[in-house]
């Protein structure tokens, strides 16, 4: 039976960091037998959800968690999600931790905010970057025993001492005390491997994405490193290596069990828009819609056949009332019509929104969708239902005074903005592993111009491999050259 469960493991959302993408994660552990393994990303969660449906869907318990960096000294802590209530308060932790400090500094969680926002979550010592091994490494013994007690009052019966065996010499010089430390004051063991990558032979390959990210050289000694066995071991290497601690293994299992909570996607959530007292949404809608038209017809259409436009107008009314999207095109419409009120430019509509008369009516477009001959399924269709999406484009120079506009009218809470992952692409990461390197430029260029670049359709570097006899002819020429294209085929895509 698999007693071990992996319970510190760095995605590729750990950006630039983290080399072992969700879908790569699960489909390991469903090769190993592993029921069961969390994500602690970096700061972050932004993998949470990816990983929750990818992990439910291959009968593998995904656990979440995040490895945060623990008051100003930047310690390292590991959470783990227990359930809802521990979802709701890493997600704050976080949170709190970039919005509230120096936008330009790391997110920090204070002492007293993990204390108040302790609940629902398990607490792992956090291993050689923790603040306990820290103040052993440097003999301050009562520095870290004080750490260990708030810790355990903390997370009272839910904090861990994290062991990692690794190879370096900072984890064997503290393990004995550590592991006092923990017997004297009862609070359990467990084993854990910093993942990093999937395998050890893709050390070469992840410290290469290290040094992408600090703009260094591999050839470089003082920087940032990992070890080869900072790979996602199996659960019987886990168990060899620590089988003079066989609690430390099982406990990952017991940790587990503990931990119960799952996330699903849920629909998004409009605010309410305000409308005169007693007019529905969808009243507001209407009479809106219908004066709006009036207008543009008046102004814009004259020789129109005004009957057209109002049907149209009445059958997408009906489409976006059965649909449920009243206060959407409200509340658009509200923070374009303010936009234009305070002269910021706002583009005249983009993407399949155009072919709406309600948005022309409003004012969220400009383009007269009958004229055009565009169609509104393409925008709202009852048969794939889906939330609508207006492509807007804003005036660079001022469009935070709109977000600030919807925040305040709205809520803050209510209002988010959608994070973009730049990735790692064919010419660009063969760009990047060459310079780290330290490759002639020439050679290096010479090889990523042979990669075809289509940013409508970009095709992979395997793809360009295959396609290309030119491109691995280039490469047959030089051992480095095969280093380099061995390198960034691991890279790709992260």
């Amino acid at each position: 039976m698999n007693h071990f469960v992996h319970l510190h493991v760095h995605s590729a959302y750990s950006l630039a960091e983290g080399a072992i993408k969700v879908q790569d994660l699960v489909q390991l552990c469903v090769k190993q037998g592993m029921p069961a393994v969390a994500v602690t990303d970096s700061s972050n969660m932004f993998g949470a959800m990816e990983f929750a449906i990818e992990a439910a869907k291959n009968g593998v318990q995904p656990i979440l968690g995040a490895q945060i960096l623990y008051t100003d000294e930047e310690y390292q802590l590991v959470l783990l999600v227990q359930n809802e209530q521990g979802y709701r308060n890493l997600s704050r932790l976080l949170s709190d931790a970039y919005m509230e400090g120096d936008a330009l500094s790391k997110p920090l969680v204070s002492q007293e905010e993990l204390k108040t926002y302790s609940d629902g979550l398990i607490c792992l010592s956090g291993g050689p970057k923790g603040p306990i091994n820290a103040h052993l490494l440097h003999k301050q013994n009562d520095k870290a025993e004080q750490e260990f007690l708030y810790l355990k009052q903390c997370f009272d019966g839910r904090f861990y001492t994290e062991i990692q065996r690794h190879g370096w010499a900072d984890e064997e010089a503290v393990e004995e005390a550590l592991i006092d430390l923990a017997y004297k004051h009862d609070v359990p063991l467990v084993a854990t491997n910093d993942c990093y990558f999937t395998e050890q032979e893709a050390y070469e390959a992840h410290d290469a994405l290290l040094c992408i990210s600090e703009g260094r050289y591999v050839t470089e000694e003082d920087r940032r490193k990992v070890t080869p066995e900072h790979y996602f071991k199996s659960a019987e290497e886990m168990q060899a290596l620590f089988r003079d601690l066989p609690e430390a293994v099982q406990n990952t299992a017991v940790i587990a069990q503990r931990c119960s909570y799952l996330l699903t996607p849920i629909e998004p959530i409009l605010p309410a828009f305000e409308t005169e007292e007693g007019r529905s949404e969808f009243d507001e809608l209407k009479a809106q819609s219908e004066e709006g038209l009036k207008w543009r017809l008046e102004n814009f259409a004259h020789d129109a056949d005004d009957q057209a436009y109002f049907e149209r107008l009445e059958f997408e009314l009906q489409t976006i009332k059965d649909m449920g999207f009243p206060g959407y095109f409200l509340i658009v419409s509200d923070f374009i019509k303010w936009a234009k009120e305070q002269d910021i430019p706002v583009g005249p509509g983009r993407g399949s929104g155009g072919g709406s008369v309600v948005a022309w009516a409003l004012k969220i477009t400009d383009l007269d969708p009958l004229e055009l001959n565009l169609l509104f399924e393409r925008f709202l269709n009852p048969e794939r239902v889906s939330m609508p999406d207006f492509d807007i484009d804003f005036c660079q120079d001022r469009r935070e005074e709109v977000i600030q506009y919807v925040q305040a009218k709205y809520g803050r809470e209510r209002v988010a903005q959608i994070i973009t992952f730049g990735k790692l692409q064919a010419r660009a990461v063969v760009r990047d592993v060459g310079r780290v390197l330290q490759m002639p430029y020439g050679q290096v260029d010479r090889l990523a111009k042979l990669i075809p670049n289509n940013p409508a359709n970009p095709i992979t570097l395997q793809e360009a491999l295959d396609g290309d006899p030119d491109l691995r002819l280039e490469i047959k020429k030089d051992e480095n050259s095969v280093k380099l294209i061995d390198i960034a085929l691991q890279l790709e895509g992260l």
